[in-house]
């Protein structure tokens, strides 16, 4: 195979895995949204975005949302750009400004939630990011103080077991253990048993 026919047969495969993320989100979140009063939610910057990315996690976690990130092969996309739309979708419908990969100066945070001058950061890693524990320990705040934002949120997907236990022994190690600040989303396949099969 030719460089080129390799570079065409990629942006293919990309474009498709797009195009089944879209179908599959379209499918999972529409109907759950159309049926709540999930955009009619207020508060300041801090409380709404705990309270959208807590729906958010629900979602995945409870409401099959967790599909979206798989192919039909079950294979994960594990993208963090998937997760940051599906963030920004949850938004819809606020009061608030929700800049997306804002940028204060010191390079760019996923999120910026604001109201006049109360702030909120909200940063989306996959936990099979190579530089989880150094962007755990320093990203955020750096970016907060860029920003001259109040709270920073660290939301972390994680799809398969021991993405979960790498997160937990650096959260552990950073001692964060126990910060509402920090929100892992579980997004695995093989442990949502079907409600028949449930014990």
């Amino acid at each position: 195979m030719r460089g080129e026919d390799a570079v065409d047969l990629s942006a293919e495969k990309v474009l498709q895995t797009e195009i089944q993320f879209s179908q599959r989100l379209r499918e999972i979140l529409q109907p759950l949204l159309a049926e709540t009063d999930f955009y009619r939610i207020a508060g300041g910057t801090y409380a709404e975005a705990h309270t959208r990315v807590a729906y958010l996690k629900h979602v995945i976690e409870d409401n099959g949302g967790w599909r979206i990130f798989y192919d039909d092969d079950g294979e994960p996309f594990k993208r963090e750009n998937d997760l940051q739309i599906l963030y920004r979708l949850v938004w819809f419908g606020t009061p608030l400004d929700i800049g997306r990969e804002a940028n204060d100066g010191r390079g760019p945070v996923d999120f910026k939630a604001s109201k006049g001058r109360h702030k909120t950061l909200v940063e989306m890693k996959l936990a099979s990011n190579t530089k989880l524990e150094a962007n755990l320990k320093k990203q955020v705040e750096v970016y907060q103080i860029s920003a001259d934002a109040e709270h920073g949120l660290k939301v972390i997907i994680f799809f398969n077991y021991q993405e979960r236990q790498k997160v937990e022994r650096i959260v552990r190690k950073l001692e964060l253990h126990g910060n509402r600040d920090i929100i892992l989303i579980d997004a695995r396949s093989d442990n949502k048993p079907s409600a028949s099969r449930a014990t």
